[in-house]
Parts: C-alpha cells; sequence; structure tokens
C-alpha cells in the first residue's frame, strides 16, 4: 500500500516513513503545504496522512482543495491541536479520521490500514486485488488488516509479539534475523537493550501454544516460525 506523508517536521517524517517502510508500506514524502497537491497528484497514494500546521499552505486548505479536485483518497490528519472544534473543523473539510502529537506508531499504522479497508480501492491508486491470507497451523492472517486469527477468532496480542509474529508469517520456515527483527519490534527506540527482543519472543512462543505453529531460535541466526509436527 502507498502513503502519502504530509509532515513538517523532518524528524518525525523521517521516523514515519522508516517504520512504515520496514513494514512493507511504500511511503512518500512531503513537507511544503504548497507543494503538497502536485506531490498528491503525482504519488496517487491510497492513504494520505496530512499535518495541519504546514509551511505554504495550511493543511486544511491543502485538503479542501483536493475534496473540491474531486480526490477522494482517505486522510488521516495528524496535528497537535487537540480541541473538539480543530476535529470537527477537519472532519467537515473532509478528513477521514484524526490523530492527535503525540501518538502510538502502532496506532498510527492500525488507523492507516482502517481508512484503506474502509475505502476500497480507489480509481487512481495502487491497491489491486488482494493477496491470498497467509497460513500455518491454525493460524491465519489477513493480506489487508495485518490482523492474525486461529481459526476464526482474532488472537490477542500486544502491539510487539503481533509485529514480531506478523515478520515471522511472512517468511513460514525461513530465519529472520534478530537485527532485523528488533528493527521492527523496537523501530527508532534507541534507550531499549538489544536483549529485549529475545524477551518478546519467548512471550510470543508461550502464546502460540494450542495454535498449531511453533517459534524456534537459531543460535547466530534469529528466528523462525513453522508448523509445529513439522
Amino acid at each position: 500500500m502507498k502513503l502519502l506523508l504530509i509532515e513538517d517536521d523532518p524528524g518525525l517524517q523521517a521516523t514515519l516513513a522508516r517504520t512504515l517502510e520496514r513494514r512493507g508500506w511504500q511511503v512518500g514524502t512531503c513537507g511544503d503545504g504548497a507543494q503538497a497537491l502536485a506531490r498528491w497528484s503525482e504519488a496517487l497514494p491510497d492513504v494520505v496522512a496530512l499535518d495541519l500546521t504546514l509551511p505554504g499552505m495550511d493543511g486544511l486548505n491543502v485538503l479542501a482543495l483536493a475534496r473540491q479536485r474531486g480526490w477522494r483518497t482517505p486522510v488521516l490528519i495528524l496535528t497537535a491541536r487537540g480541541t473538539v472544534g480543530d476535529r470537527v473543523l477537519g472532519l467537515n473539510t473532509g478528513a477521514d479520521d484524526y490523530l492527535a502529537k503525540p501518538f502510538d506508531l502502532d496506532e498510527f499504522e492500525a488507523r492507516l490500514r482502517a481508512l484503506v479497508r474502509r475505502a476500497g480501492p480507489v480509481e487512481g491508486s495502487s491497491i489491486s486485488l488482494a493477496k491470498p491470507a497467509a497460513h500455518l497451523g491454525l493460524l491465519r492472517q489477513d493480506p489487508e488488516s495485518g490482523a492474525i486469527y486461529q481459526g476464526d477468532t482474532v488472537l490477542d496480542l500486544p502491539p510487539r509479539e503481533l509485529v514480531m509474529l506478523q515478520s515471522l508469517l511472512a517468511r513460514p520456515g525461513r530465519a529472520v534475523a534478530k537485527e532485523r527483527l528488533f528493527e521492527l519490534v523496537f523501530p527508532g527506540q534507541q534507550d531499549v537493550q538489544y536483549e529485549a527482543i529475545e524477551v518478546v519472543a519467548y512471550r510470543l512462543r508461550k502464546r502460540l501454544a494450542g495454535t498449531g505453529a511453533k517459534l524456534v531460535t537459531l543460535r547466530g541466526l534469529g528466528y523462525l516460525i513453522k508448523a509445529a509436527d513439522a
């Protein structure tokens, strides 16, 4: 899926783009409101994350002009303006959702995915036919939402364990390096000890009991997931 991130804070823009790219997104960026519409037209995104406070043109004006041009791309507003009046104004201008800063990265991605799911295929976007769901044992991963099911029930996992499981299910039976998993599970968190990934793996291994899948540690290589009876 393609995201256009319109955010003038270079640090936040880089962190969000890097994190989502590691999770499989295609991310285009823009930090200037005056250039945002041209970038939007060129990028053909599936979803837009739009900061309200931008140089050149306010985010609400960008959004209003986009809607006047008939662009139906779903838009998630990002802003430090936390009042109800600002939220109502943004939604009335044509935004689809609203996320106040500071926010959790996992929630940010979840809201983007929810907007894409609700919108369905949009003319001129990058969305094509859905990929088949991944299966392993009793586990099934929805390719669009990223949700993981055990049978017909969503597997309720903490965010870090969910990211690790999603990463491993993308390569069943194949090793994923510990370094790579650390980057995915703890994106941009410089203060976290490297060994913390072992704690996440330990907890995930226990939660996989009865799912027909098991987590295997490959010393010196990383981790893999495979069928429990394999």
